[in-house]
């Protein structure tokens, strides 16, 4: 009698949490949760590295705990001039991008993506080319785009990852030193700067931000970030977290005139005529010759703000919404301005560009001047205050070396914008905007700053000493 064949045993299925997984979404899963579980505050972040800052200058250099706890002193208000500036750009920029003429072409354009990696692409492409043309705009406009698109995902029933989409609009941040309002080559093309003063002349923007070799950077360095985004963002089964409600802010809306004083509050006419004369202002100074300057950017964005109101009534509106997002950073300001006291009254920032410098050759001083701006700006996340520091070292160096004064300029360039994707400070207005922190993001932003670096680097060794 034959025995009844032993069925083979089905094979186990495989865990539906296993399936469908980017595997590159999940190598980012141990740094999302150590960045998650350690990165503390943006404010207790520049506590901190005030700490950190001081204890190398007092390790490194000659310097006591005196002369540390001086500069840090003397330094913390070594930027309000460009403090304010800088405010403005942010100010404006934040009042610009909340305009309804923008608001309402953001959520029109928020409509095109149709899944997922559409949407962290199309939102990383879009914030870039707004922080290329003003970095307050692409900054705040990033993280509205970002709310707007998970917002109108959720309403077809699609699952995006809003952190992975805010970091996308953040993202857009690592091109904004090529751009229109990049600080460095601005003041370097500004007549009275420390730059004509150390050169002898200018060094006009055509040079350094139209230059071809910066502008295909550019267009390659977006293309790359968002390819890279793309990459790691969740599929299949992997974790989403969506937007949980729709957070989408109203616009502003105008009081009824009630009084003679209400009609001029209500009243476009001002407005526009102050928004005209600007605008005839900027034409005349551009007749006779002028370039963009950082006060000059910001009397261009002031006139777009003027001309897109509808009244003085929400001029002031915007400036009070935009208020509760700059009034973080102006705190931080200071804290950072301390930070780069301590490191130029010891001389802490003169050896980290000396090390670099110390074995650069021609081919190799625009890459190696790179990384140093790069270390120093994550200690002193200001592009101009930076510049104004470090820029007059890597110049002369570049002079020795016989780099074109442009490869210098640029390569601070390139480096203060990198480290921004790791460090919290700029993060913050947008952030604020989406409800996140800054722990939230990180991980995907440290992929935009690999990413980048390479396509930095790779250009300035391709450029070497330039003209």
């Amino acid at each position: 009698m034959s025995k009844t064949p032993t069925p083979t045993p089905a094979p186990a299925p495989v865990p539906p949490s296993a399936k469908n997984r980017n595997p590159f979404a999940v190598a980012m899963r141990p740094v999302n949760a150590v960045v998650e579980r350690f990165i503390p505050s943006a404010l207790v972040f520049a506590v901190l590295l005030t700490f950190v800052v001081a204890a190398l200058a007092l390790l490194l250099t000659d310097a006591g705990p005196t002369a540390v706890l001086t500069g840090w002193g003397d330094g913390l208000s070594g930027l309000l001039a460009f403090m304010t500036q800088m405010a403005l750009v942010l100010l404006l920029g934040h009042m610009l991008a909340n305009t309804r003429l923008v608001r309402r072409g953001l959520a029109r354009v928020a409509s095109l993506p149709r899944g997922p990696v559409q949407a962290y692409v199309f939102v990383a492409v879009l914030a870039s080319a707004l922080s290329l043309v003003q970095w307050g705009l692409g900054l705040v406009a990033g993280g509205l785009l970002a709310r707007e698109v998970a917002a109108q995902m959720r309403a077809k029933g699609v699952r995006v990852h809003f952190p992975l989409l805010v970091a996308a609009g953040f993202s857009g941040f690592v091109v904004w030193h090529m751009g229109y309002t990049g600080s460095g080559p601005l003041t370097a093309a500004t007549a009275d700067s420390f730059v004509v003063e150390q050169l002898g002349q200018t060094v006009p923007v055509s040079q350094t931000t139209f230059a071809p070799w910066n502008l295909v950077a550019a267009v390659v360095t977006v293309l790359v970030v968002a390819g890279a985004l793309a990459l790691v963002a969740p599929r299949g089964t992997d974790r989403v977290v969506e937007l949980e409600v729709d957070a989408r802010a109203a616009e502003v809306q105008i009081e009824r005139p009630v009084t003679p004083a209400d009609r001029l509050d209500a009243s476009r006419v001002l407005t526009t005529l102050t928004g005209l004369s600007l605008v005839a202002y900027l034409v005349v100074y551009f007749a006779d010759g002028g370039t963009p300057t950082l006060d000059i950017v910001n009397w261009t964005f002031l006139a777009l703000v003027l001309l897109l109101v509808r009244s003085p009534f929400e001029v002031a509106a915007l400036v009070k919404n935009a208020a509760a997002n700059v009034g973080e950073i102006l705190l931080q300001f200071p804290l950072y301005a301390g930070i780069l006291g301590i490191m130029t009254a010891t001389g802490l920032i003169q050896i980290f560009s000396d090390a670099i410098v110390s074995i650069s050759t021609p081919q190799t001083f625009g890459v190696l001047a790179f990384v140093a701006a790069g270390v120093v700006n994550f200690f002193v996340p200001s592009g101009g205050g930076q510049f104004a520091v470090q820029a007059p070292v890597l110049l002369d160096a570049a002079t020795q070396l016989g780099v074109d004064p442009a490869v210098a300029i640029m390569a601070v360039a390139y480096g203060d914008q990198w480290t921004n994707m790791i460090q919290p400070f700029w993060a913050l207005p947008l952030l604020a905007i989406a409800g996140l922190k800054v722990r939230d993001i990180l991980g995907y932003t440290t992929v935009t700053l690999l990413a980048s670096g390479i396509v930095f680097a790779a250009t300035l060794l391709i450029v070497g000493p330039g003209a």
